[in-house]
């Protein structure tokens, strides 16, 4: 097959002699955190610095501005919950206007897809937010599963062909955040219960709330029509400004999963398997799955081992099986097995300082460690072992929380060596040198020990999603 003709990820899978490798060497990550030349023209990496950034979700507020990076798709018809309770693990009974759920979709066999921010809008009308593969998923379905619904796509601004965004979004986040909300809406502010949404006004707009905190405090994520974006923005920072609140770059938004335990864009389980050759048929050679990009430590030949289970990233807590949806019997099966579970790793602060170190001087020159953000793979796959020596987990995104003054790893993890407190090992840095991918740099790998925390690390954040859980076992 000539390149001409390589037109949907199918064919790349065909042409291509080892996926694992190609995609370990020689793709460009298709997100921001990797290509930051994209946000530049429209959020800074820095507003202030990201070490007072990052305090600032601790100790005042923080907004951040996430109408550029996350693709957008709205959903309308009276097939439309159908198709979503069709896709989704979670379960969907009583989700209705004013509703909002992490929905999390799977391959036949299990495997995840992905995950995005769902709202309920109204009566068959909802939004999916961000994941880009789970909206890929929701398309591919809706057209080859003839749902009556209607699809409406709003890509990245970068890549928007309009040049503008349907809705801006922003993240207002800290212990202060409650407060500044508060004063901002017109008349008396709603109180809002976790992840449900309700309508109000600021600055004489109409402004879509989601309770929803990042850092573990009362926040929120305000959406509206893009044209607004500049008012609204003006008036949370002219209001904020006496709170101390600042605005957050995007080297500080990207530092937030460390502390709250997000695990994101884990690859897609997509690129083998007869059962989804339609889908790679249907999606095009040079798209988001076509151009994620493996990095670390771990390295197989093998495209399954890349792949991840709802008990890898946490997700096993809401799954249900009260629908019948697209895996449930794979993942019927897998409940009865062995699992890894999703853990925090904090770094042992005299290795990272021997990675440090190791920068000056003859060398040997281990692999650099950038701060706050230091994974370099999209996704990123590391190395955990234990004190015997056996690979029990891979640690993921990583990187420095100036909050507390450490390294944090997300890491998945056997569940029989994930106990609280004990000590694993992890392999830092890519194997003969290093890849070929551009930024990463001629190095040796090098061992860091480790401590197993709990995920999310900040205890705030994990008050707060056990107080959900709690709500929602009741509901």
């Amino acid at each position: 097959m000539r390149e001409a003709e390589v037109k949907s990820l199918q064919d790349l899978v065909e042409i291509t002699p080892n996926l694992s490798s190609h995609f370990y060497n020689d793709t460009i990550a298709p997100h921001f955190r990797a290509r930051t030349s994209l946000t530049s023209a429209f959020i800074p990496a820095e507003f202030t610095n990201w070490r007072d950034e990052q305090r600032a979700w601790r100790e005042t507020a923080i907004l951040f501005d996430q109408s550029h990076h996350m693709p957008e798709l709205f959903l309308k018809g009276k097939d439309a919950l159908r198709l979503l309770e069709r896709v989704g693990i979670n379960s969907f009974k009583n989700f209705v206007p004013g509703k909002a759920k992490q929905l999390v979709v799977c391959t036949p066999d299990g495997y995840i897809i992905g995950d995005c921010i769902l709202y309920c809008l109204g009566e068959d009308n909802f939004e999916l937010v961000s994941g880009m593969a789970v909206l890929n998923w929701v398309q591919y379905q809706a057209e080859v599963g003839r749902y009556d619904v209607s699809i409406e796509r709003d890509d990245p601004t970068p890549f928007n062909p309009k040049g503008a965004r349907i809705n801006y979004r922003f993240q207002l986040d800290g212990p202060l955040a409650g407060r500044i909300f508060s004063e901002l809406v017109e008349g008396e502010a709603p109180k809002i219960p976790f992840f449900n949404t309700a309508r109000v006004r600021i600055a004489g707009h109409e402004v879509l709330v989601l309770r929803h905190g990042m850092a573990g405090h009362h926040g929120v994520e305000l959406s509206g029509p893009y044209e607004e974006l500049a008012a609204v923005r003006s008036a949370i920072v002219a209001h904020g400004a006496q709170y101390g609140l600042v605005q957050g770059g995007t080297r500080s938004y990207f530092s937030t999963i460390f502390e709250s335990g997000w695990m994101a864009y884990p690859v897609p389980a997509i690129y083998t398997g007869e059962a989804l050759r339609g889908f790679r048929e249907w999606l095009p050679a040079n798209g988001w799955e076509a151009q994620i990009q493996l990095g670390g430590s771990f390295y197989s030949d093998r495209m399954e081992d890349y792949y991840v289970t709802p008990w890898d990233l946490g997700y096993d807590r809401i799954m249900k099986f009260d629908h019948d949806f697209i895996g449930r019997e794979a993942l019927e099966e897998m409940s009865h097995q062995p699992h890894r579970t999703k853990v925090t790793l904090v770094w042992n602060q005299d290795d990272v300082v021997n990675v440090l170190a190791s920068q000056f001087g003859d060398g040997p020159r281990y692999k650099a460690l950038e701060l706050p953000v230091s994974f370099y793979g999209f996704p990123q796959f590391d190395e955990v072992r234990n004190g015997a020596g056996r690979l029990v987990g891979l640690s993921c995104h990583c990187g420095y929380s100036n909050n507390y003054g450490v390294m944090l790893s997300l890491a998945m993890v056997d569940a029989s060596s994930a106990e609280i407190g004990s000590e694993v090992v992890l392999t830092w840095g890519e194997p003969s040198g290093g890849s070929r991918k551009p930024h990463v740099e001629r190095h040796e790998q090098v061992r860091i020990r480790a401590t197993i925390a709990p995920v999310p690390y900040a205890a705030s954040v994990r008050e707060l999603k056990s107080a959900t859980i709690g709500v929602a076992a009741r509901a």
